[in-house]
């Protein structure tokens, strides 16, 4: 073979190379998203459905909602999939999201021991019980993470007369970690927790733990998807990224997520418009 043929055939084979390493990259995104939607299990299930229909590989990055809107606004990702609607408000109006999308939702609930020392069992006035939680000394623990659960949890503080900032490391935790290792401690503590529904349906390690408050309208829970902006993050795989909000958002995405249970119980309920 002449030293012009085999140039030839060498630049033939790189360049189907490069161009089947730059398919694989378009064939791929990055999902900043909450950690109760990976905790529940239903990316496991999802994510493999839309793949097959798609071809598209989807790989998450599964933190709370304060540090996943972080690394979005740091261009790191394609599609953001968080639980805090003002903060997700914010990110649209600063120009890094395309469109936010309702997604699904579930609720809130506050956790603790079965011997309940505050007395809160049955209450479903989440604010009333946590200053009963806060007035009887029994021990509480927060994920004091910014996460979509602590940016609600804080809200819910905000509108009572107790101040858990006053109590921080005495009767009031602040693990600074996830839903499940926050859940682990505050059993570890007897704590009562303000959890998902989803974390705790899936939560594995419950001891004598039961769902003590549940029902009020200020513990509902929603979820938001959102093309990270092109424009602002070159990046962005805009085209796969977009298939996998349209999917999503669509009949068969909707249909999929509502189609998710755990031990006979549905986790989220999807509610895209």
């Amino acid at each position: 073979m002449t030293s012009r043929i085999r140039l030839g055939v060498t630049t033939a084979i790189a360049l189907a190379l490069s161009a089947g390493s730059i398919a694989a990259q378009d064939q791929s995104i990055i999902v900043q998203s909450t950690t109760s939607t990976a905790n529940s299990g239903l990316y496991d299930y999802l994510l493999p459905i839309f793949t097959d229909e798609t071809g598209i590989q989807v790989n998450v990055v599964a933190v709370g909602t304060g540090q996943a809107i972080k690394n979005a606004r740091n261009c790191d990702g394609d599609v953001l999939l968080v639980h805090a609607k003002p903060a997700e408000e914010k990110f649209i109006a600063d120009g890094m999201g395309v469109e936010r999308f309702d997604l699904m939702y579930n609720d809130f609930v506050i956790v603790g021991p079965g011997e309940d020392p505050a007395g809160v069992e049955g209450m479903s006035d989440a604010q009333d019980s946590l200053e009963k939680i806060a007035g009887s000394g029994a021990l509480f623990a927060s994920r004091g993470d910014d996460s979509g659960t602590h940016k609600k949890e804080m809200s819910l503080w905000g509108d009572t007369g107790a101040d858990p900032a006053s109590g921080s490391g005495e009767w009031y935790r602040e693990t600074g970690s996830g839903m499940g290792a926050t859940l682990n401690a505050g059993v570890g503590m007897d704590a009562y927790v303000m959890t998902d529904r989803a974390t705790w349906i899936s939560f594995g390690n419950k001891d004598d733990f039961e769902i003590l408050v549940e029902g009020d309208e200020d513990l509902f829970n929603q979820y938001g998807i959102i093309l990270i902006n092109p424009e602002q993050c070159e990046n962005v795989n805009a085209e796969a990224g977009q298939s996998f909000v349209d999917w999503m958002t669509s009949d068969a995405g909707q249909e999929a997520i509502g189609a998710y249970e755990v031990e006979g119980q549905k986790l989220f309920f999807p509610n895209a418009k």
